[in-house]
């Protein structure tokens, strides 16, 4: 009984930490993964650089971006923050 009482603060504590910082990075990743995934010709996208654009292609692990100035350039699939709705 005293070795039950000494391991649940600790589980406790492994239980919380979970729940708070770990799950959530994961859903966070996942989420993220399938953005990247789903990106396609048209879509407005922000980089990782803050880079503002329009995919003008995409491959198996790179995209195309034009810029306002309408220079191209190519970055890989994962350097794509977001994806912008239309306004």
């Amino acid at each position: 009984m005293q070795t039950l009482m000494n391991i649940l603060p600790l589980l406790l504590f492994f239980a919380i930490f979970y729940f708070l910082l770990i799950r959530p990075q994961q859903k966070r990743q996942r989420a993220i993964q399938q953005m990247q995934a789903n990106l396609k010709k048209g879509d407005k996208v922000i980089t990782i650089g803050g880079l503002h654009g329009i995919i003008d292609s995409v491959d198996e692990d790179k995209v195309v971006i034009r810029a306002g100035d309408g220079s191209r350039l190519t970055f890989d699939r994962s350097a794509v923050r977001e994806v912008v709705a239309d306004k």
